[in-house]
């Protein structure tokens, strides 16, 4: 990593996102989780688990998403502060993207949980789905879009094929990176309902799990190479604020 002094500012507004989610990361240690009542409650010492969260985002989504970041650069895409994106581009069109993908989200959910016992999907307790929903925007975009979506251009397009069909191998890792961000968040549901295997989560509960992810995943990706980095925070913290705390309260 390069001297403080010659940082740019788009790295140093990066670097304060990594610090600000690791702090994230560990308070969230001490709040409602939100377990299914089956679950019984286990005495553990939490500041452990929360120094050891803090030290997890800040390290590897720090090292991995800065390294996103530098290959974002080798690409081409727009930057944190990039002067060619407004301020509009960057927040205000997102923002509002993400407001409609959270009611998107919630029309598909009551569709979907009617399709089997478990109902709509689970969401984090208010008011831990808040502090939730910032640091899964700026952690999952940093690992998911900024990290895997360019090191997989780069690879391919610029290692493999030269240069060559950027635009389609883009879209392809952003493909797989809406496959893993699905993935991902599996065990997290299977946690929230008390299932012990994935033979007990039903096809159109993970129908919905990919598409609800895949969806949101496709257009953060289309926002970070528009826009950049900040912009993907933005949909997919606006996409969670409706989402997850809206709804998960109105629930």
């Amino acid at each position: 990593m390069p001297p403080m002094h010659r940082l740019s500012p788009s790295t140093l507004v990066f670097l304060g996102l990594v610090v600000l989610n690791s702090i994230l990361a560990a308070v969230i240690t001490f709040m409602p989780q939100g377990m299914a009542p089956g679950i019984p409650d286990i005495e553990v010492d939490l500041l452990p688990l929360a120094l050891m969260n803090a030290a997890l985002v800040l390290f590897l989504y720090g090292g991995l998403g800065y390294l996103g970041l530098r290959l974002t650069r080798k690409l081409g895409y727009p930057d944190l502060l990039d002067s060619r994106v407004t301020n509009r581009q960057r927040f205000l069109n997102p923002f509002i993207v993400g407001l409609w993908l959270g009611l998107l989200f919630i029309v598909a959910d009551n569709l979907f949980g009617r399709l089997h016992p478990y109902g709509p999907l689970p969401h984090p307790p208010f008011p831990t789905s808040v502090l939730a929903s910032f640091s899964a925007g700026i952690g999952e975009e940093m690992m998911f879009r900024l990290f895997f979506i360019p090191l997989l251009v780069w690879l391919v397009s610029h290692v493999v094929l030269k240069g060559e069909m950027e635009r389609p191998v883009f879209w392809n890792a952003a493909i797989f990176s809406a496959v893993f961000f699905s993935i991902a968040h599996i065990p997290a549901v299977m946690v929230l309902l008390g299932l012990e295997s994935l033979s007990e989560i039903p096809m159109p509960m993970m129908a919905e799990l990919f598409l609800l992810n895949g969806t949101l995943s496709l257009v953060a990706a289309y926002f970070l190479r528009r826009s950049g980095y900040l912009a993907a925070v933005t949909v997919h913290t606006s996409a969670n604020l409706v989402w997850h705390v809206i709804w998960g309260l109105l629930r």
